[in-house]
């Protein structure tokens, strides 16, 4: 209760009665108009819960008055632009890869589903522009581990890699330090060996002919005599200066000793062939298609 008679010398405002180690507590109520603006916003609230879905319950939840759902607009508009969409889309899913990119319409109609779908599903990975990143290839140069056709692109996006679907490109590039294959001296060689391919400098007093002929000997099965790889085996050409996991010796003994099996999951079953179709058209367009 305020104690009218009790005012406090220094600012003049009457005390509440109550006090705590000397100290006054002043009677200073919050502004009419604040107070006013707080009762609002409890009314508000009400009216929020009243008119639109609020309060979860056990297996739903309350739909309020006007049964609003953002939920249901945006699957409203959705359905809505699909089936402006699905004449040209059917057609789309009827076309070769070689028919759309020879049709503008039907070029640019998938590109632009493709470019939806690849943000949503391969950006993450690759980047939003596909530069890639430590690990994930770049899908902007012509330098393709499985190829860059628009065939070679679709079986990739489809299957994967390393994926476990039983159509997935598959090959694993041996942990050769790991296994004892290789010993430490000799992982260092065949890494400086490496470098010298893309013509990084290499370390004192490397031994070019010892690491030609533990290249021969363990890496030309994949990578080719001259290092240039093979498609065919997902084994990436050593001499173009485009490196998955980086050049430095310290990467490339990494590499060499422990091995590398990256994985892209398999999209047949998550994404519709038409949708695929399209994202294939799309990656094959970012300028590393072939």
């Amino acid at each position: 209760m305020t104690d009218h008679n009790d005012i406090d010398k220094v600012s003049g405002t009457a005390t509440t009665g109550h006090e705590w180690d000397g100290i006054k507590e002043l009677n200073t109520p919050l502004p009419r108009w604040w107070v006013l603006t707080f009762y609002a916003t409890i009314l508000w609230a009400i009216g929020y819960w009243i008119v639109y879905p609020a309060w979860p319950l056990l297996w739903s939840h309350t739909s309020g008055i006007w049964n609003y759902s953002t939920r249901a607009e945006v699957a409203t508009e959705l359905a809505s632009l699909e089936k402006i969409r699905g004449d040209k889309m059917t057609v789309l899913g009827k076309a070769s890869l070689a028919d759309i990119e020879k049709d503008p319409a039907l070029l640019a109609l998938a590109r632009a589903r493709g470019k939806t779908v690849f943000g949503d599903n391969c950006a993450p990975c690759h980047g939003t522009g596909g530069a890639g990143a430590k690990g994930y290839p770049n899908l902007n140069d012509d330098e393709w581990l499985w190829g860059g056709s628009l065939d070679q692109i679709s079986q990739t996006i489809q299957f994967g890699i390393r994926s476990g679907h039983q159509k997935a490109h598959e090959s694993a590039m041996l942990a050769f330090g790991k296994e004892g294959v290789l010993k430490a001296g000799q992982i260092e060689t065949v890494a400086n060996y490496v470098r010298s391919l893309s013509g990084l400098p290499t370390s004192a007093g490397f031994d070019a002919a010892a690491g030609a002929k533990l290249f021969k000997d363990n890496c030309t099965s994949c990578h080719g005599d001259n290092g240039k790889g093979n498609q065919e085996l997902g084994a990436p050409d050593l001499t173009d200066k485009i490196w998955l996991y980086g050049s430095d010796e310290a990467t490339l003994i990494e590499t060499i000793t422990n091995g590398r099996a990256g994985v892209m999951p398999a999209w047949v079953g998550r994404l519709d062939p038409t949708t695929i179709k399209a994202l294939t058209v799309y990656v094959h367009s970012l300028g590393g298609g072939k």
